[in-house]
């Protein structure tokens, strides 16, 4: 398993829209973007690599729908996914608001992760 394909499962079963990369369909109101940051090899043993550290970016979208019925509050959906990548074992490395996207009036937090696997399933 992967970084990626965790998160694909663990977001999706959060009721979170997903994409890799860019939001590629039109953009719903409240969306993650998953963005690869690193693979490294780490613990190295008889000049062998024992792990794949991976980290990606979750870069959070969320605005207000003019029928108010979504906040657009990026703290409550932040919050919801914090919890529950600490829930599923993700080492949270970094959080920050990057701001309000004037343009598509989206608020844009993100949520950097990472996480080790072993590079070979015993």
């Amino acid at each position: 398993m992967s970084i990626l394909e965790e998160l694909n499962i663990l977001l999706d079963g959060l009721g979170i829209r997903v994409e890799t990369g860019v939001f590629s369909n039109e953009a719903p109101l409240e969306y993650v973007v998953i963005t690869p940051l690193s693979d490294t090899f780490q613990l190295f043993a008889s000049n062998e690599p024992g792990y794949d550290q991976q980290e990606v970016r979750i870069s959070i979208f969320t605005k207000q729908d003019k029928d108010k019925k979504i906040s657009g509050n990026y703290i409550a959906l932040k919050n919801k996914i914090t919890e529950a990548l600490l829930s599923a074992d993700f080492t949270i490395t970094n959080r920050q608001y990057i701001g309000h996207e004037d343009d598509t009036k989206y608020h844009h937090y993100m949520v950097d992760v990472l996480k080790i696997y072993p590079l070979r399933e015993a």
